[in-house]
């Protein structure tokens, strides 16, 4: 069971029936989270929603109590707050992405994904990770080719991935196939 907790964002019920693909899905706000759901969960998952990551405290401790024992994928904020927790800095982009494909592209050849592959994703974001950035055991995998914004993170060993766009969108293509080959990883 795939546990979602959710940001109040519109885009929850949508990454919701994208993961009901590949596993039964959980879906619980932030602020009435399941213990029960948490522990049974094999992967939690951080959605996207308004605001910064620091918004979000109960979302950091379930993450700092679960890193290295579940699976966890954030995407968008849930990217931004699964890398806030770890000390990065989350800042505001000159910008904004709100409803725009972009083309992205696989920058590491410890990704899951091919060094080299490129992808269409829908971005809706005002935020970005601030770089330089060095955490122990992430990588960022995959950049934007126009801005060259950090578009996702790997963290193989304790298993914590995070897309900044949206795989669930319209606009991103083949997300489906990125969702399958991180829950199988």
């Amino acid at each position: 069971m795939i546990y979602l907790i959710d940001h109040n964002d519109s885009f929850t019920h949508n990454v919701v029936h994208q993961f009901s693909l590949f596993d039964k899905v959980e879906c619980d706000n932030y602020n009435n989270i399941s213990k029960n759901k948490l522990e049974k969960a094999s992967a939690i998952v951080l959605s996207p929603g308004p605001g910064s990551p620091k918004s979000y405290p109960i979302t950091s401790k379930i993450y700092r109590k679960f890193k290295g024992k579940k699976k966890i994928i954030g995407i968008c904020l849930g990217f931004q707050q699964i890398l806030f927790c770890e000390g990065a800095k989350i800042v505001e982009q000159k910008k904004i992405y709100h409803g725009f494909q972009s083309n992205i592209q696989v920058i590491s050849d410890k990704s899951l994904f091919k060094k080299g592959k490129k992808f269409k994703v829908g971005r809706y974001h005002s935020l970005k990770l601030k770089e330089p950035f060095k955490i122990k055991d992430f990588e960022i995998t995959m950049r934007c080719l126009e801005s060259k914004v950090a578009m996702s993170f790997e963290n193989n060993k304790n298993k914590i991935y995070g897309f900044q766009f949206h795989p669930e969108s319209f606009l991103t293509i083949n997300g489906n196939l990125l969702i399958k080959k991180i829950l199988s990883a």
